[in-house]
């Protein structure tokens, strides 16, 4: 039995400064690709045109054309607007620099720019569930505790239900990923003719984003999602999973985007059932019981219940697959987390 703890608490003003942080990202109307940069300008014979000069999510200087003359409303207008996405930026890029000091979770580059670009189209607005690891660090930063993170090159987009989007662009899905400035291509399926679920950067890169959807039963189908001219692949329960989402904010060193997330403890409770439907992939299936266990201890000792009301919505038949968990779970929070092995248990019992 393991008598070390699974996570710390970061101290209250820490947490008070996060919370600035989620508050400030919220105002963001558009979320700028790459780092915030700065808005120089070029002389074409005697007219001023703008650009913002920026560092792309790759690391190389970027350029993103702001246009001209000076002295037009409009472009002054829209200059006058970025300008000021910039100083927000670089305000939140400062607050994010200290948290990174105190152990907060951060994304990377890429993923930053990936989840922005999302979230410049509407999608988490819409409804749309950041999954996996990267919300699992979204979810620690909003509980205010410091655990052991796990780096991925995977993001896991999920969505319930049709998007009501305002304005997608006409290549769906994949053209939005391309505005990162990451060149994104599908990743051709495993069976032969059948269309992509998953868009991953050109080359040697293992970085990729998967869209995800319920699946109706046990299987893992490949489901239309025609709202972003795109393919899902179906997974079980993963209803039980954004059955109740919650707002959060992902940082990075090029800024802050407000995401959707599942509810702390079915996101707990799911990872203790994906690691049962892991069937050969050993080091994801602990890692999921290690993510599960930390959620888990913070859970039942400072939000008593909630571990009991995800127990009470899950599915019959995922039950028996949850209780196969608990020699793992144990092993972990038995003597350092009673209090939330004690919930889990008896939530499993009814």
């Amino acid at each position: 039995m393991s008598p070390f703890p699974l996570y710390e608490q970061h101290e209250q003003a820490y947490c008070s400064q996060f919370a600035n942080v989620e508050q400030a990202a919220s105002t963001q109307d558009r979320v700028l690709m790459g780092a915030p940069g700065t808005i120089i300008e070029h002389r074409r014979g005697g007219a001023v045109y703008y650009a913002r000069q920026y560092m792309g999510p790759e690391g190389r200087r970027q350029e993103e054309s702001l246009g001209g003359p000076q002295g037009d409303p409009e472009v002054d207008a829209r200059v006058e607007q970025v300008r000021r996405r910039i100083e927000l930026g670089k305000d939140l890029i400062g607050r994010i620099r200290d948290l990174s000091k105190l152990g907060f979770q951060l994304a990377d580059n890429k993923t930053y720019a990936t989840v922005g670009v999302l979230y410049n189209y509407g999608l988490f607005e819409a409804g749309a569930v950041l999954v996996g690891s990267h919300a699992y660090a979204v979810i620690l930063n909003s509980l205010g505790i410091r655990a052991v993170s796990y780096e991925t090159e995977d993001i896991d987009i999920a969505r319930r239900h049709q998007l009501a989007l305002a304005n997608p662009p006409q290549g769906g899905l994949l053209a939005m990923l391309k505005e990162t400035g990451i060149n994104f291509v599908p990743v051709p399926a495993l069976k032969r003719g059948e269309p992509s679920t998953s868009y991953t950067e050109a080359g040697k890169s293992r970085f990729h984003v998967d869209l995800l959807v319920p699946s109706r039963d046990d299987t893992f189908p490949t489901v239309p999602v025609a709202e972003l001219n795109a393919h899902a692949t179906g997974l079980p329960y993963l209803a039980y999973l954004l059955g109740k989402a919650q707002t959060g904010t992902l940082i990075s060193r090029h800024g802050a985007v407000p995401v959707r997330v599942p509810e702390s403890a079915r996101f707990a409770i799911h990872k203790l059932l994906v690691s049962r439907l892991r069937t050969n992939t050993l080091v994801k299936s602990q890692k999921d019981v290690r993510q599960a266990s930390v959620l888990l201890a913070m859970l039942g000792e400072h939000r008593t219940g909630d571990i009991e009301d995800a127990c009470a919505e899950l599915p019959r038949s995922a039950r028996a697959l949850v209780r196969r968990t608990l020699p793992e779970v144990e092993a972990l929070m038995r003597d350092a987390h009673e209090a939330g092995l004690a919930e889990l248990e008896s939530g499993l019992a009814g």
